[in-house]
């Protein structure tokens, strides 16, 4: 099963670890059963920038990124190359390790999710 440690930039909010994670399921959906706070104003449709966040490790491991989502990246607040969103994260190995940061939610809006 994969393993995925996420890490925010709002220092207040302490580092998780989810293990035992199934390959075909998005980031997005492990951080909703997981009670992880990550924004997805559309739904997780790829019709937003909201889940932005950085895979800094493990990108091997995920779906490639498309050419829509790209665009939408590029609409997200302080995006870079380890840029992804989070919805379109599709775990492929059942052996994967990844690190991913989440961007401070504060400054979206509608981050009541």
């Amino acid at each position: 099963m994969a393993k995925i440690k996420f890490t925010f930039e709002d220092k207040n909010i302490e580092d998780k670890v989810v293990e035992n994670v199934e390959k075909g399921y998005s980031i997005l959906e492990i951080t909703e059963d997981h009670d992880i706070h990550l924004n997805h104003n559309c739904g997780g449709v790829c019709a937003c920038s909201t889940c932005h966040i950085y895979v800094t490790k493990g990108e091997d491991s995920i779906e490639e990124i498309s050419d829509k989502e790209e665009d939408f990246i590029d609409r997200a607040t302080d995006p870079r190359i380890e840029s992804r969103l989070a919805c379109q994260c599709i775990i492929l190995e059942d052996d994967a390790e990844l690190e991913v940061t989440i961007p401070d939610q504060s400054i979206i809006i509608g981050h009541e999710h």
